[in-house]
């Protein structure tokens, strides 16, 4: 059989392990029982026929049961703060609890009279309703700065801009005409 040719076994005529030719039902016990030994030797996995919802058996639909799963419905606030957590919204979140939390943060008595205007880059801008409110918040600027950081977290809000009251502007749109403006039309 070493001399290269052709053995029973690979031209398909099936032989036996004593030498002897298998026909029949004979060589299809002998094919049944070496693809039985393959699949021993295998490791084992089952698959789920698709168009069923499990297979039919309990143990292969992996219900998650009386535990906790992450398959299970999640409260709303605990899937907001892991997207949160993905996308490093953190900082943006916690300058927003300033404006939303403002009252709380900085007192009643301060937030009657001034509120947040912008938060950019650590610097809270801050509209007073008048000048003695805006120097008055001046003066408080590090009073502030401390109760902010211990309701929203440090580095959040670094540095306190204080404006006093605006002005109503007449400049609408992106073009302007210099001069004098509305004055002239109110004699």
């Amino acid at each position: 059989m070493g001399d290269g040719s052709p053995t029973a076994e690979s031209s398909g005529s099936g032989a036996a392990e004593g030498g002897a030719v298998l026909r029949g039902p004979d060589l299809a016990r002998a094919a049944l029982e070496a693809a039985r030994q393959v699949a021993r030797a295998k490791p084992q996995r089952r698959t789920v026929p698709r168009g069923t919802a499990g297979g039919g058996s309990r143990a292969r639909r992996r219900w998650s049961g009386a535990g906790a799963d992450d398959r299970d419905p999640q409260p709303l606030g605990r899937l907001a703060s892991r997207v949160a957590a993905e996308r490093n919204w953190h900082e943006n979140l916690a300058g927003g609890q300033v404006f939303g939390r403002w009252t709380q943060l900085v007192g009643s008595e301060v937030a009657e009279h001034a509120k947040p205007i912008t938060l950019r880059d650590g610097e809270l801008t801050v509209q007073a309703e008048s000048t003695a409110w805006a120097t008055q918040l001046r003066l408080l600027q590090r009073q502030l700065l401390v109760k902010i950081a211990a309701g929203v977290g440090p580095n959040v809000v670094r540095r306190l801009k204080v404006q006093g009251p605006s002005a109503p502007s007449w400049r609408f749109g992106t073009r302007h005409v210099s001069g004098r403006g509305p004055r002239d039309t109110y004699g």
